[in-house]
């Protein structure tokens, strides 16, 4: 690898598989970075890190949950003589004010845009794809999906979208360099209104039910996760409930020249491929 190449971290994940995927059949120098990966990465062991940024250019960020550690890899990507970093992060997070939600990615913010590099912060909206690939699943598939979200609607982006405005901004980052893009699909929904089209495009009866937040994260607990992380998934909702990122945007048409695909987009190329299959 030259000193071009694009550094993909979580390049196992939702976000990161795909961006690794589209910047290969682009023909881009990238190296995939992950737990997994024979450029092995792990946010908790910064052993590997100077091995993964040996030789890279650009850097794709997909920050840990925890605050502190990226302020260290943005160190050492500079001693390493990388000159860009693309980060991932939330919806409208300088207004989320304080909660216990997204402390990893407002740190990874700060990191990020107190470094002398360049750096281009991208942050979505909720991802379709959290029906089919996250918590949201395995409930919609038994039948009920619960969660304290009412009638502030949400415009849920595809990750597809995120991954092709990732791509052009890895693969043209001069061109982004210190922008902060605010992503979200075309319009907004209620999670009933998601529930509704997911049941119908799938032929599977679901229903949506509104509980507290306190409630939903007792049921996150009692299905595994962390205290800490259950209750930074029930804060997620009471920060959307403000409707501070319920409004679309046109950030991806900005960054990709054409509109974001929509929610029923999403729910009928699921539908069709089994995605919430019994």
């Amino acid at each position: 690898m030259g000193d071009d190449s694009i550094l993909v971290l979580g390049a196992t994940g939702k976000t990161g598989r795909r961006v690794l995927a589209r910047l290969r059949m682009l023909g881009a120098p990238v190296r995939a970075a992950s737990r997994s990966s024979e450029a092995a990465f792990d946010w908790a062991d910064s052993t590997g890190w100077d091995a993964a940024l040996d030789g890279i250019a650009t850097v794709y960020i997909v920050p840990p949950d925890v605050p502190g550690p990226v302020y260290d890899f943005v160190a050492r990507a500079e001693a390493a003589g990388v000159t860009h970093l693309v980060l991932l992060s939330g919806r409208g997070a300088d207004q989320w004010g304080d909660t216990d939600f997204g402390a990893g990615m407002l740190s990874a913010e700060d990191a990020v845009r107190g470094s002398q590099l360049g750096w281009t912060v991208v942050r979505s909206s909720n991802f379709s794809q959290n029906f089919d690939e996250e918590l949201f699943h395995e409930p919609l598939v038994a039948g009920e999906l619960a969660l304290p979200a009412g009638a502030m609607p949400e415009p849920f982006i595809d990750l597809e979208d995120v991954a092709d405005v990732m791509a052009e901004i890895l693969t043209e980052p001069s061109r982004h360099s210190r922008q902060t893009y605010e992503l979200s699909g075309p319009r907004a929904l209620t999670f009933a209104e998601a529930t509704e089209l997911i049941s119908r495009a799938s032929g599977l009866f679901m229903t949506y039910r509104r509980v507290s937040a306190d409630d939903y994260a007792v049921a996150l607990v009692n299905a595994g996760l962390s205290e800490v992380d259950a209750r930074s998934n029930a804060a997620m909702f009471v920060m959307m409930d403000r409707g501070i990122i319920a409004d679309p945007t046109d950030d991806v048409a900005a960054v990709l020249g054409r509109a974001p695909r929509t929610f029923e987009e999403y729910v009928v190329r699921t539908a069709a491929a089994g995605g919430w299959r019994r």
